[in-house]
């Protein structure tokens, strides 16, 4: 499916393509398909992609999906930086890089060609969080409304829909990413004073009311990306980063509520940091929580 994504004419010459849609009515619904099935019987659909095109129901609060065809994210190197303006000349840079009409050209495009639901490249909830100095960060206003452009690029293409309606804007959510002891930095923090074997800086052990901070870190990310227009977020709770070296006991040796021997208490950041987010976000905002089995 990624090769799909990726050619954005591939996604298109599907979606308007008669062996996908023999005899398919604009008005068949149905997250499992079953209307589909039923009006016409099974040989109007492709047998291969049964529900790829169907819509996908999110709920009464975010509506639906124009079909199952998801970008993950994927570091582009165009979520821009977050250098002070007052630094650039001192670092000879030619251009700031915060504008990001870049990569609001390179989603738009990957809407054009079907995908209905894109997640950025990772963007740090603080300075701790940077991948390398300097980073993309969203933890300002300033920085917030410089993605407004994205969000609008994006939602001015409209995704053919089998659904109720006719077309649906294209979706985005913005990956909030905190590279914890995987920081190219000398700011990284982790769960456990470790030291990760990709990076040469050692993470200093965050404390109790650190990660009390961090947690508002992330759900002010959340919000400045709802307001930026963004339609959710995907807080990054694997690959080794941050929440995930709570989760994990080998990088997790904390004696507090955040740590030890008991999951429960190596989970509750990644427990908090959802809850707070949606508390704060509502239920008319997408939350993806990605997580990845090693290690457990």
């Amino acid at each position: 499916m990624m090769s799909m994504v990726q050619n954005s004419s591939s996604i298109r010459r599907l979606l308007n393509s008669k062996r996908l849609y023999r005899g398919l009515s604009s008005t068949s619904a149905g997250i499992n398909g079953s209307s589909l099935h039923d009006n016409g019987g099974g040989s109007n659909i492709n047998p291969h992609y049964p529900h790829m095109f169907t819509p996908l129901d999110l709920g009464p609060d975010i509506g639906s999906l124009p079909n199952r065809v998801i970008m993950g994210s994927m570091h582009t190197g165009l979520e821009g930086h977050s250098i002070p303006k007052l630094m650039l000349p001192l670092l000879n840079a030619e251009d700031d890089h915060t504008d990001l009409t870049e990569m609001a050209c390179y989603f738009a495009e990957r809407a054009k060609g079907g995908v209905s639901l894109m997640v950025t490249g990772g963007v740090s909830p603080n300075r701790q969080g940077w991948v390398g100095p300097f980073a993309g960060k969203l933890s300002t206003e300033t920085e917030r409304d410089r993605h407004k452009l994205v969000t609008d690029m994006v939602h001015s293409i409209q995704i053919p829909s089998y659904g109720a309606n006719p077309t649906e804007p294209a979706r985005i959510c913005l990956q909030i990413l905190h590279t914890g002891r995987y920081a190219y930095h000398p700011f990284a923090v982790s769960a456990s004073s470790t030291k990760s074997p990709i990076s040469p800086f050692p993470a200093k052990e965050l404390s109790t009311s650190d990660v009390k901070a961090t947690i508002r870190d992330f759900v002010n990310c959340a919000v400045l990306a709802k307001e930026a227009g963004y339609d959710g977020v995907e807080i990054m709770g694997s690959e080794g980063y941050l929440i995930n070296q709570f989760l994990v006991s080998k990088t997790n040796q904390r004696s507090d509520e955040y740590g030890g021997e008991n999951f429960v208490n190596r989970m509750r950041l990644a427990m908090e940091i959802v809850t707070e987010t949606r508390k704060a976000c509502g239920f008319g905002f997408i939350i993806i929580f990605c997580f990845s089995m090693l290690g457990f």
